[in-house]
Parts: structure tokens; sequence; C-alpha cells
């Protein structure tokens, strides 16, 4: 007979942030901690999620060009993007939960918060030998010589997430959410106000994009795909096959294909 497996075997501390807190300090948190999102709380209650893309969105905003990153608080990007289960739940529950949310929050019978568990946390219990072919999904390119406000403006229109980074035949990176959260932070934190616009126009996606591209084939295995996402802490790995770029696999697409 095969063990039951509950959340409680699976779950993770919980990663948590004031809703007071900067968004900086968030985005540190993140990067430092590999997790997307963060568990907003307000009085040691949860209160919603903050992600990489809402601190992204925050940044491109032009109503906040003239506050300062570090003077933005959690509570303008919080979502509530989440939902809750008990310990002692099967894990099975948690599949259709994450195929819907970014996170699943963990409380105790007193409603205390005292976990999380993401897609990795479950891809991890997952182990298998079978193919990747049913998580492979659509991926989209763009060309190095892009405009940032041009990816961010496809980001935001078409709900895209990611872009590999091309240059003729060539594909030289990935761009994600988070690279361009960590790109407008660090502009508006050295371009003064009067010039954001002006020079914000000459931020070009070759200038922020995660270099060299790292890959799968189109016949390497879940687990061995699962494996290098958790070793280089990475939620996406573009596909090839035989030398050509044939889709990309995410977390979310894995945890779908369960």
């Amino acid at each position: 007979m095969t063990k039951e497996v509950f959340i409680k075997d699976i779950m993770a501390k919980p990663m948590t942030i004031a809703k007071s807190a900067k968004i900086t300090e968030a985005l540190d948190k993140m990067l430092a901690e590999g997790i997307d999102p963060l568990i907003a709380m307000n009085n040691n209650s949860v209160v919603g999620t903050v992600s990489r893309q809402a601190i992204a969105e925050k940044l491109g905003s032009k109503q906040n060009s003239d506050i300062a990153p570090a003077a933005i608080h959690v509570a303008s990007v919080v979502e509530e993007d989440f939902t809750s289960v008990y310990p002692d739940e099967n894990v099975n529950i948690l599949i259709p939960l994450l195929q819907r949310y970014k996170l699943v929050v963990v409380y105790d019978a007193d409603h205390k918060l005292i976990g999380q568990v993401s897609a990795g946390d479950l891809l991890k219990k997952y182990p298998t030998d079978d193919g990747i072919g049913g998580a492979i999904e659509t991926v989209v390119t763009i060309d190095a010589s892009e405009r940032v406000v041009h990816l961010r403006r496809r980001m935001l229109d078409d709900k895209i997430s990611r872009f590999v980074v091309s240059d003729q035949d060539k594909y030289l990176g990935i761009v994600t959410e988070t690279d361009v959260a960590i790109a407008l932070r660090k502009f508006r934190e050295s371009v003064t106000d009067n010039h954001q616009d002006r020079q914000i126009r000459n931020l070009i996606v070759r200038d922020i994009m995660s270099s060299p591209l790292i890959s799968v084939e189109r016949t390497t295995k879940t687990a061995d795909v699962v494996a290098l996402m958790l070793k280089k802490n990475i939620s996406s790995l573009p596909v090839m096959d035989k030398g050509k770029l044939f889709g990309v696999v995410t977390r979310r697409s894995l945890v779908n294909a369960l």
C-alpha cells in the first residue's frame, strides 16, 4: 500500500512580508529566497500576496515615476491571488489549486499561518520518468534590440510573462517579469525624475535579459526538468528540438500536466 502523503509533509516555511514594508524590501527578499510571490501580512493576518510581476508593473507605471522605489509600500501591490488548506489534508488536493493559484497558504486549526506550498514544492513530490510533451507551451520571442518600454507593453497587453531573446537566428537569453522588475528599480534609483521619460526609451532588452540561455531538449524527462529548475532556481525553461526553439516549459505547466 502506498503511504498517504499529507500537505504537512511537503509544505515549506511561510515567506512573508509586512503590508507596510517597501516594495524594494519585498523584491530583495524574493530574489534572496528564490520565491515568488511572498505572503503579505497585516497584524499577523494574511491579506494577500505580492509578486515580482506586480512590482514590475508598479515600477513601470508613469503615475509613480516621481516616487522613489524605496518609498512605495507593499500595500499598493498586494493581490488576493492565493487560497488556503490545512496540514492534514491529502496532498492531491493541491494539484487543482496550484493550477489556479501561484501559492497555497497553510493554516492550522486556529487559522494561524504555519506554511505554504508552491508549484516547486509539489513537483518535488511527484518524480516521474515521463516526458515533458504534455507540459510544453507556446514560446514567444523578442528581438534583443527591442525597447524595454515595448517589452513591458507586450507583457501587459498580451499577458506574457517571459520571452526568449533572439538576435537574427541566435537565441541569446530570456527576459522575464523578474528581469523587468530589477531593471526598472535600478533605472528609477539612478535616473532623476526629469530625465526618466527620455532615458528609459534607450533601455533595450539586451540590457536586462538573463543570459546565457538555459534550455532543455524536447526529449528530456520531467524529473530532470524539475531538478534543473530547482537547482538553478528558475521557473521556466525553453525547449529545443534539433537546434530549433520548440516551446517553453514552466513550473505551472508541469503542474497542469499532472
